[in-house]
């Protein structure tokens, strides 16, 4: 894992200037948390922190867990990775056990604080693993119904069209990362989940 070494470290220096706060809900994973670059203005409500990291896999955000999240204290955890493990020819059963291993962690370092996993896109660059992002979903869904302070919020079929395939004008030139637009319709995803509008009543 060297090579998200030095994002990491930059991480750990953030977290260590953020204030103290008791309610802090941290985004955390792969690139599409890191280019959320409007997560503070777009929940103003809430005290977000931003710790996601570039290029990063479920198995890399399971080995930093320790490192950042754990120091940030939060009171939720909003968690999106696996596309970038899947890319990179991981079958969907292996990023089930990363998950897994995330989960593991969560209960022995943060038991009782809350996870809500944003299910992987689907997007134009990796349609063709399609099946295989919709496997690890539901293999990953199945693992979260296991914890009562865990839950998925479905942040793929909403950037799908009427014909199941995803909305170009929700992604970026290269076809897998999200636009301003792509990140608004998951702003409103959020906004409208009744999971997201109870975070604070756990």
């Amino acid at each position: 894992m060297v090579w998200y070494e030095d994002d990491v470290r930059q991480l750990e220096a953030k977290i260590k200037l953020v204030h103290p706060a008791s309610d802090r809900v941290v985004f955390y994973g792969s690139s599409s948390i890191r280019l959320w670059s409007t997560l503070a203005q777009d929940f103003p409500q809430i005290d977000t922190l931003n710790l996601g990291f570039g290029g990063s896999t479920l198995a890399a955000c399971a080995w930093f867990f320790d490192r950042l999240v754990v120091p940030a204290n939060p009171k939720s955890i909003v968690f999106y990775a696996g596309d970038n493990d899947l890319g990179d020819g991981r079958h969907p059963e292996e990023v089930y056990l990363f998950f897994c291993a995330l989960a593991d962690k969560m209960r022995r370092e943060l038991p009782d604080v809350p996870l809500f996993f944003l299910t992987i896109k689907l997007s134009p660059a990796r349609w063709g693993i399609g099946d295989r992002i919709r496997l690890t979903n539901r293999l990953i869904a199945d693992e979260v119904a296991k914890n009562p302070a865990f839950r998925t919020i479905d942040m793929t079929s909403p950037l799908l069209g009427n014909d199941g395939r995803p909305r170009r004008e929700f992604f970026e030139g290269d076809g897998l990362h999200l636009n301003q637009a792509g990140y608004q319709v998951w702003k409103g995803i959020l906004q409208e989940s009744q999971i997201f509008n109870n975070l604070f009543t756990y």
